[in-house]
């Protein structure tokens, strides 16, 4: 399993997703343009020491990412806007679960290539949950279903 960010905002969340790769051992893609400079010490500062055991790769865009996905791959988009509830979800080995920005989500092309897109099910009173905190639960319940934790 990967996590993608696509064209991340906010440089606490790519900091949050190095540690989370990092922790659970799998791979980070990290889609560009970035709001910020995704510079050495950038991410040194958001990683904390965490970056040297992250699988991170950067793309310099949607297309080019595109063209590294492993053939059967799906793309799980998590949206509020999903049509897939997410304790209906079989996960499978090779998915990729995909964020979209921070502050606008993701553009209709994202939505578009997207195998799934999975919604978390939030209180009615709530917008929405932390990009990382909802790529944690996704891939959180995807490695328990695959026994593939490390």
């Amino acid at each position: 399993m990967r996590l993608a960010l696509f064209q991340p905002d906010i440089p606490q969340n790519v900091g949050a997703a190095i540690r989370l790769s990092a922790c659970l051992n799998v791979g980070l893609d990290v889609i560009e343009p970035c709001a910020f400079p995704l510079n050495d010490r950038s991410l040194k500062r958001a990683a904390l020491d965490y970056g040297p055991i992250a699988h991170m790769t950067r793309h310099d865009s949607w297309e080019a990412f595109l063209t590294t996905l492993v053939p059967g791959a799906r793309l799980i988009l998590l949206t509020t806007k999903g049509d897939t509830r997410f304790p209906d979800l079989e996960f499978r080995p090779d998915d990729v679960i995909l964020m979209g920005k921070e502050t606008a989500g993701a553009p209709p092309e994202v939505h578009a290539a997207a195998a799934i897109r999975l919604r978390i099910p939030i209180s009615p009173a709530a917008r929405s949950l932390n990009v990382v905190t909802a790529a944690t639960l996704a891939l959180g319940e995807g490695l328990r279903q695959n026994r593939a934790f490390p």
